[in-house]
């Protein structure tokens, strides 16, 4: 029996103004209401973007890295086209690498940054934390990323040293594929696509069978599975739903301590602890 723990930091690294339509599929007839094309201010909402420090006895970890610095003076610098779907804020403090200072860290300490997916909200601060000494995001995500400029935004990763994982067969999660990252059960990088092709959704769990789960987007609040509500925006609506799924039965387990996706406006920035 060892006193080690795992802690998880919830940090806020921006806030994202979409249409409410975007958080939640099918509340709007019109088709293009998640873009927020022809509809008025009256129909947007500001949400968090979510970054997760997990200081583990292995090794420190970041998953995602909310919006990069440049957000603050230019959206369109940063965005391009896409601020016709986001708007992005970032408060002083709050920038990824602002974070970990806050609690006495450089991005040079972080071990693993681990990346759910490569949209722009999550991605956008990866330059900040360039430093860092592995940088990781599924293959399937990183193939798609680099050949859709309009979904993504390739320049975000320019210079910042990405490298790939492939699933393995963990008999985990909806589709039995994860990333086992230190071989011992406590981190999972784990396949929920949908709303994006390639995203991964993190499970840590504890020793004593207790377990937390970062489900990404594959819902925007805790509502997206309480009510199966899939984001509007998807590549597979079936596998986003067959994801939503998966996350719903997880977080009504007894041994979930928390499950959290990453733009819920219900979210506090908190600590998790659990035993390793």
């Amino acid at each position: 029996m060892t006193n080690e723990m795992i802690k998880i930091h919830v940090m806020h690294t921006g806030l994202v103004k979409v249409d409410k339509a975007l958080p939640f599929h099918g509340q709007f007839r019109n088709p293009l209401a998640f873009t927020g094309l022809f509809r008025s201010e009256a129909n947007q909402v500001t949400l968090p973007v979510s970054s997760y420090l997990i200081e583990h006895p292995k090794g420190l970890i970041l998953i995602d890295t909310g919006w990069n610095k440049r957000i603050r003076t230019s959206n369109w610098q940063e965005l391009g086209l896409q601020v016709q779907v986001n708007t992005g804020y970032l408060p002083a403090g709050w920038a990824v690498d602002e974070r970990l200072a806050a609690l006495g860290y450089k991005t040079s300490d972080i071990d693993y940054v681990l990346m759910s997916h490569l949209h722009c909200d999550h991605a956008s601060g990866l330059p900040l934390v360039k430093d860092a000494k592995q940088i990781l995001v599924s293959s399937r995500e990183w193939h798609v990323a680099n050949k859709i400029p309009m979904v993504y935004l390739p320049r975000e990763w320019r210079g910042v040293d990405v490298a790939t994982y492939d699933y393995d067969h963990l008999n985990v999660g909806p589709f039995d594929e994860a990333l086992d990252l230190f071989g011992d059960g406590s981190v999972l990088q784990v396949a929920t696509p949908g709303h994006a092709s390639g995203m991964s959704s993190t499970l840590v769990k504890g020793a004593d069978g207790r377990y937390v789960l970062l489900a990404a987007d594959t819902g925007y609040a805790s509502e997206s599975w309480e009510k199966m509500l899939t984001p509007g925006i998807c590549t597979d609506r079936k596998k986003a739903l067959t994801s939503l799924g998966w996350v719903h039965e997880m977080a009504h387990d007894p041994n979930c301590v928390e499950a959290l996706a990453n733009h819920d406006t219900h979210t506090e920035q908190h600590v998790i602890e659990l035993p390793y």
